[in-house]
């Protein structure tokens, strides 16, 4: 009977706690509440076998629900403050959106200090790690597999910027925080340093956090979150799909190190077919390839007003609107803050200097105005 009284005692301060909880947490009440104790079966007392993923805020595990579902689940740092905050934004943001290309929260823990978040597990790793990482040989990304991917990534964005309301900026595009499913379908991840940006706002000011190299320059200097910063980061990543390689490596030759200074010239000097990655051959459509680079160059402009919206990407990615229709202009870019950023990674690692969107997760102190942190990195799986 005594057992019994505590198990009793036990759920009635776990639904205590859920419910104080609540009242904190815009939206949890539409998410399932999952115990501790559940998901530390799930994945095997958290096992370093199944962790998948890694970033400044905790870990992510591969587990697996007692109904055989699997289950990717992101645990927060008990030490992270910073966590904290991604955390109760990552469940405000996308607990009621369903989409394609977004990840889906199955719900959370909220129980105790423990704070822990669990979506749908993707069999494929991030795009950083199969294209652009140590796993990309695992896959053949040929170029319909690219054009599906650069679409769908499109799609989701134009979804959360015009169909969602509030629109949603994400405001950490990257190829680490694109996940994909057993069919190579994209999904966005990582909403931890998303904002809402209501339909009366054209911005939202705020602290600058995202990655290096995927940064709008105006919103590194302002700390102007717009739509268009968002679009400025898919330009980006949009160059690295097609040329296959990281948005800046410092073991290339100066003047290849930075994806878009170099796909810039190359533009210049009517040679960009020379950007596309070389290990694309037998469906790779030369027109379509150079159509997509125009897009990312188009996204990527210096004046953010010049940049299309990311329904008209789509439209000009898909061949509805003529690309060559459009002036391109020269692409914004922050050198000092991508060469500070590389100086830091040379001193702290040497032998590797290549500083690729996956190898960036660590913490960065930029100057007095301008700060840029990294956010958590989910991935799928690691080999």
């Amino acid at each position: 009977m005594a057992c019994f009284s505590c198990i009793l005692r036990t759920k009635e301060i776990s639904r205590q706690q859920h419910n104080q909880f609540s009242e904190d947490i815009p939206g949890i009440e539409s998410v399932t509440i999952y115990t501790y104790k559940e998901l530390k079966n799930a994945t095997n007392c958290f096992s370093p076998a199944n962790k998948i993923g890694e970033g400044g805020f905790g870990s992510v595990y591969k587990g697996r629900l007692r109904d055989g579902k699997y289950i990717a689940v992101k645990v927060l740092s008990s030490e992270s403050k910073q966590g904290a905050r991604e955390f109760l934004t990552e469940i405000t943001v996308i607990s009621g959106i369903i989409h394609d290309n977004l990840v889906k929260l199955y719900g959370c823990c909220v129980e105790g200090s423990h704070r822990i978040l669990v979506y749908n597990y993707l069999e494929n790793n991030s795009l950083a790690q199969c294209l652009l990482g140590s796993n990309r040989n695992n896959i053949h990304f040929n170029w319909r597999t690219r054009v599906k991917i650069s679409v769908g990534v499109a799609r989701g964005l134009t979804f959360l910027h015009e169909e969602v309301q509030p629109h949603v900026v994400h405001r950490d595009i990257k190829a680490s925080n694109i996940l994909l499913d057993k069919d190579l379908t994209p999904k966005i991840s990582d909403f931890g340093l998303a904002k809402l940006l209501p339909a009366n706002m054209t911005h939202v000011s705020t602290r600058v956090a995202g990655t290096i190299g995927y940064l709008a320059p105006e919103y590194a200097i302002r700390g102007q979150v717009t739509r268009k910063s968002d679009i400025y980061s898919y330009g980006v990543l949009l160059l690295e799909i097609v040329s296959g390689r990281c948005n800046t490596n410092t073991r290339l030759p100066y003047k290849d190190q930075f994806l878009l200074e170099r796909t810039w010239a190359l533009y210049e000097s009517g040679k960009l077919v020379d950007i596309i990655d070389t290990s694309l051959t037998d469906d790779l459509d030369v027109d379509e390839a150079c159509r997509f680079l125009k897009v990312g160059l188009l996204c990527t402009q210096d004046d953010m007003k010049l940049r299309p919206s990311m329904s008209t990407v789509i439209r000009m990615l898909t061949g509805e609107k003529d690309v060559n229709s459009v002036e391109i202009t020269r692409p914004g870019i922050i050198d000092d803050l991508m060469d500070l950023k590389i100086k830091s990674k040379n001193k702290a690692d040497p032998v590797n200097a290549s500083s690729t969107s996956s190898a960036l997760d660590t913490p960065s102190s930029l100057d007095d105005t301008t700060h840029a942190f990294m956010s958590f990195t989910t991935i799928s799986e690691r080999d």
